[in-house]
């Protein structure tokens, strides 16, 4: 209670600070300040508009432009005047359906800073800057006006000033994907156009020296800052160009080789919250609400039909190369047979469904084609798998199917079938789909990130909502925190995921690539993954190729790496007999609540997450490929009560390549004083059930 008292009375005195303004020789200035954040936004002497970003009074964004260029008119970037700013505080609480925890505290100090040019056609535009005790937000508003009605955006000029060669976690920027390895150098050392060739990714396209969003950076002084964007909608995604000698990112939107311009909007609207998180630990970037806490509140009155679950699929054995997602390979996965064994073994080890994927015509054309427009039919299965007989089976065992739609790129195809498809699971009583968007976006000159696909992804979603759908997406835009608005929307891939290990030819994922993850992409939201491997060398498929963790590490990922869909994603027969199958059987998918309790960016960390309706806890902690020792204190835990604890964690000898499968399992009570030291092999992690006695 003392803690909440402080906080409000902190937040009060914030609000007697907003619009504090002042006039010097340079122009006008507003300052707005929530805690230890605050933002000086100024219009310097020829009127362009410009902010900078304090923490506990140290810089740590200087002055940075803001602007926007048109196709047709001059720039809205100079020659301003502030003819009204306004101001107010919100403190509120919101309850998430699903997520990393159940309230969410929103509390901010918003500002609206109202411009007008002072020369030419006298045009408006607002500025509207949102301060957390984290971090900030700010976006452009164009209100209705006279002299602006539809617009062609060919470039924002939105600056990110640094104060310092900060060292930098990041992935190259990207027009088509975000399946790059992330990279650890200092500002001044990034080079993206490095990645223009990856001899996996086919339709890379880089075309100077730029990253991807969200990039996450730590100064001299240990602060945690990461740039990003919320709300993302209707609008083209945002790059980051970067100017390694003057320490400053520049915004780039994605455009598209049809058009002279990237986003056509008409006036009003606003683009999305251009987004920079501020901490003091690298943890506290994963606790962080800033990103979903400045999207809208839900559109969906009723979510109730999604639950969030485990579950297990035929997809795993495709990427070994044990069958193929079409028929005229000969070694077809998704039978009603075959199906049907991943149904009862979902059913004995409490988990809550079963995805299929190459369950539906069109695998035989469906890439490296030109024109694959019609290639897919979403309600048509093959002959050897029978939809109905499959969801009937699995609603008789308690085992839900999820859909399968990959639309191969080919958007207007999947566009003109949506209704029908989500109609057909509907009827069925399916309640989620998987999609994927493999290979260059038809039509042609489109990429998956500018604003056609942005609104595509978007409509989808929106349309799936009035069918009773949830849409994990796959080969996505970025995840801006639209999940607020549409929980349907529950997770997506939008990373470099575990199929790279299964046929990349670059090794795969290093040991030190998912404890980059969670500080990283995981800011976004949650991340399909696909956990879960025991089998980590699969020598009887593909000897060259392995996971780079070990077992240990495959149970704390259901822990740490965040999804409320969480697959099992091996072989069934790799999982019969293993001892480690317990604690994918017992760990949870929902959260009431969520803590990091140690962690470095690209080294380690651990996170601690209490199930909803349980109060069962469960503690997932990964390394890199550094072995360490980490301490943990269990005061996390409810006072006054005893746990039984099931400790798995690295073995005496276990290596992530020499000896992944080395496994301890030890069995301990837990209290609130119980602090622990669990050692960590190289690539390796541990995870712990605690469960009430």
């Amino acid at each position: 209670m003392k803690n909440i008292f402080i906080r409000r009375i902190l937040f009060l005195l914030s609000i007697v600070l907003i619009g504090a303004c002042s006039n010097n020789e340079t122009g006008q200035t507003v300052s707005i300040t929530n805690n230890k954040v605050k933002v000086e936004f100024q219009l310097t002497e020829n009127g362009q508009p410009s902010y900078s970003v304090f923490y506990d009074d140290a810089q740590v964004i200087k002055p940075s432009l803001l602007g926007i260029d048109f196709k047709n008119q001059a720039a809205l970037y100079d020659q301003f005047e502030i003819i009204k700013r306004s101001s107010f505080a919100k403190n509120e609480q919101w309850e998430m359906p699903w997520g990393e925890q159940r309230f969410v505290q929103n509390n901010y100090v918003e500002t609206r800073i109202e411009l007008q040019e002072k020369i030419n056609l006298r045009r408006k535009l607002n500025l509207v800057f949102r301060v957390y005790e984290d971090g900030i937000g700010f976006r452009y508003e164009f209100p209705i006006q006279e002299n602006m009605g539809e617009v062609f955006i060919t470039e924002e000029q939105t600056e990110f000033n640094l104060t310092d060669d900060h060292d930098v976690w990041w992935g190259p920027g990207d027009w088509d994907i975000y399946e790059h390895l992330y990279s650890h150098t200092k500002f001044s050392e990034i080079d993206a156009t490095a990645f223009r060739n990856h001899p996996s990714l086919g339709q890379t396209h880089i075309p100077f020296n730029a990253v991807n969003t969200p990039v996450t950076m730590r100064t001299e002084d240990g602060l945690h800052l990461s740039f990003h964007e919320a709300a993302l909608v209707d609008y083209s995604g945002m790059t980051l160009k970067v100017d390694t000698l003057n320490m400053t990112m520049k915004s780039v939107l994605v455009g598209s080789r049809n058009n002279d311009f990237k986003v056509a909007q008409k006036v009003p609207f606003h683009t999305p919250w251009r987004t920079i998180q501020i901490s003091e630990t690298a943890g506290a970037l994963i606790t962080s609400n800033l990103i979903v806490n400045l999207n809208e509140p839900s559109k969906i009155e009723d979510v109730s039909w999604f639950k969030p679950m485990k579950y297990t699929g035929i997809w795993w054995e495709m990427h070994l190369g044990k069958s193929s997602w079409d028929v005229a390979a000969g070694k077809h996965g998704a039978t009603t047979e075959n199906t049907k064994a991943f149904i009862d073994f979902s059913a004995k080890n409490n988990i809550g469904g079963v995805l299929v994927e190459g369950w539906n015509t069109g695998w035989e054309h469906w890439i490296g084609f030109e024109d694959r427009e019609g290639v897919f039919d979403f309600v048509t299965p093959y002959p050897d798998y029978d939809l109905k007989e499959v969801v009937r089976y699995g609603k008789e065992k308690g085992v839900a199917i999820i859909m399968h739609h990959e639309t191969s790129a080919a958007t207007e195809t999947y566009a003109k079938q949506q209704d029908t498809a989500y109609a057909l699971m509907q009827s069925l009583g399916i309640h989620s789909v998987k999609t994927g968007y493999v290979g260059k976006i038809l039509p042609k000159g489109e990429y998956h990130h500018g604003q056609y696909m942005v609104n595509h992804y978007n409509n989808a979603v929106e349309k799936a909502a009035k069918y009773q759908v949830a849409i994990n997406a796959h080969e996505p835009i970025k995840a801006t925190g639209l999940r607020r608005t549409y929980p349907n929307t529950i997770s997506r891939e939008g990373v470099r995921g575990q199929e790279f290990n299964a046929w990349s030819s670059d090794g795969g994922n290093p040991p030190a690539h998912l404890p980059i993850v969670a500080f990283t992409r995981m800011l976004a939201g949650p991340i399909d993954y696909t956990p879960g491997i025991f089998d980590i060398k699969f020598d009887q498929y593909k000897k060259d190729n392995q996971v780079n963790t070990t077992i240990a590490q495959q149970l704390a990922l259901y822990v740490v790496i965040y999804s409320p869909i969480q697959m099992a994603a091996d072989l069934i027969e790799n999982y019969v007999g293993n001892p480690a199958l317990q604690f994918i059987k017992d760990v949870g998918v929902d959260w009431e609540q969520s803590k990091v309790l140690n962690g470095e960016i690209g080294e380690f960390v651990t996170i601690a997450r209490e199930e909803r309706g349980t109060g069962n806890w469960f503690v997932g902690g990964i390394s890199n490929e550094e072995p360490r020792d980490v301490i943990i204190n269990f005061d996390f835990l409810p006072k006054d009560a005893i746990f039984e604890a099931i400790i798995y964690k690295d073995g005496a000898t276990a290596h992530w390549d020499k000896n992944p499968l080395d496994l301890s399992i030890e069995k301990i009570a837990l209290t609130h004083t119980s602090i622990r030291k669990i050692h960590i092999a190289a690539g390796g992690g541990f995870a712990i059930s605690i469960i009430k006695k």
